[in-house]
């Protein structure tokens, strides 16, 4: 069942992803003898051995009463390690209730999870913003308490648990803490969240520093590991040596294209405005199931290698040290004969195609009328049709969040 499944994924004939859960709630699908897969928001990996349960990843907080429930009737084993591909809530809040019913684990990671999760507790209220934004949650509260790992270790850890072997390697891609893990008995390739089944998110507007060479290094270090299984932190399963390098090596041309022609441009001197308009996803993968820009996309990649490489100053000398928003929105609808005017260009530039145009003129006129509830009225729809026309999830959450914003002043 699980392999016919995989092969409709990898034909683009069903969706399963970290944007479609594709499998989600169907419990512990048997992969082979001792290994299981447990499909959901973040995916998770079990392995029986001697009488040992593992878990690869534990899942979120909101899955974890389900998650103990599913392994539980693939496995009575008493749960003895965990390891964390990464400290994203997701994949870290599962444990729970397997220790409250039996002995304590052992919580393998590197050892950059305890700094994320400091960096959790010390910008918890803007992490429950950003989060309530992106993935249109206006109820969602970020956690204060996390399971901190037992063992930490920084570039490379083999780890025996019964009867199988844990390769651990430290690579950095949508995080600085992530794990590559590799179980030699099953030839399998655990990534995490470097392979997702679709773009890197190596570019999330609102979210700490991503790291794209290196992520493209990761994918090339995986490539070589000739796995014969590949269980993603997010999607479906792979099977076959040649349909993972295939995976990987693809997703690596696809992001080094966009590292290589950011840099390119940086080193020439040219404007991040001018970068970002300029560079474009390789055309060739385009059709690749795995390579859909539906969550990030290429230039929100293009703005965080420019944070990366570049700092804050875009090229633009006016936004070195520039007016308040509000007060050149001000002086902007004066010039055009007041705020709504601008409410009107906007509807204008909207109806004539040119979305951005009509974000920028929309939020102009709300800066500089902010209790005007016509302005709201145009904002609303301005910021509702580009939510509707965007394909990625951060650009949809962050338009439909300020539609909503307006939706509730006008």
């Amino acid at each position: 069942m699980i392999i016919e499944y995989a092969e409709r994924v990898w034909r683009g004939e069903s969706d399963d992803s970290v944007v479609d859960a594709g499998m989600q709630g169907k419990g512990v699908q048997p992969i082979t003898d001792g290994l299981g897969w447990w499909p959901g928001f973040g995916n998770v990996t079990a392995f029986e051995t001697e009488g040992e349960l593992v878990l690869f990843d534990t899942g979120g907080s909101f899955s974890a009463a389900k998650l103990h429930e599913d392994v539980r009737a693939w496995t009575r084993a008493p749960l003895t390690a965990a390891f964390y591909s990464h400290g994203h809530i997701d994949h870290v809040f599962g444990t729970g209730p397997f220790e409250e019913s039996g002995p304590s684990a052992t919580i393998y990671a590197h050892q950059a999870v305890v700094d994320r999760f400091e960096r959790y507790v010390l910008t918890n209220g803007y992490n429950s913003v950003i989060n309530q934004r992106q993935f249109q949650a206006a109820g969602l509260r970020w956690p204060t308490d996390y399971r901190r790992p037992d063992v930490t270790y920084t570039d490379a850890l083999t780890v025996r648990r019964g009867g199988l072997t844990f390769d651990l390697v430290h690579a950095k891609g949508e995080t600085d803490d992530g794990t590559i893990g590799y179980v030699r008995e099953h030839k399998l390739l655990l990534p995490g969240d470097l392979f997702i089944w679709v773009t890197p998110n190596c570019g999330n507007p609102q979210k700490a520093q991503r790291y794209p060479r290196e992520w493209v290094h990761a994918l090339h270090r995986m490539a070589a590991m000739d796995a014969e299984i590949m269980l993603p932190g997010h999607g479906a399963p792979i099977f076959g040596r040649d349909r993972i390098r295939q995976a990987l090596l693809e997703t690596a041309e696809w992001l080094e294209s966009l590292v290589t022609q950011t840099l390119e441009l940086l080193n020439a001197g040219a404007r991040l405005d001018e970068i970002v308009h300029s560079v474009k996803a390789p055309e060739h993968l385009a059709d690749r199931p795995y390579l859909r820009a539906r969550y990030d996309e290429p230039e929100f990649v293009v703005h965080n290698l420019w944070r990366l490489y570049g700092g804050w100053y875009d090229g633009n000398p006016a936004h070195l040290k520039p007016a308040p928003e509000a007060v050149l929105a001000k002086a902007v609808a004066e010039l055009a004969g007041g705020a709504r005017a601008l409410a009107d260009a906007a509807l204008k530039a909207l109806s004539g195609g040119d979305e951005r145009l009509a974000g920028h003129l929309a939020e102009m006129a709300a800066l500089a009328a902010p209790d005007d509830a016509g302005v709201h009225r145009v904002r609303a729809e301005v910021f509702s049709a580009r939510a509707a026309g965007e394909l990625s999830l951060m650009a949809k959450g962050i338009f439909a969040w300020a539609a909503t914003e307006s939706r509730q002043r006008s």
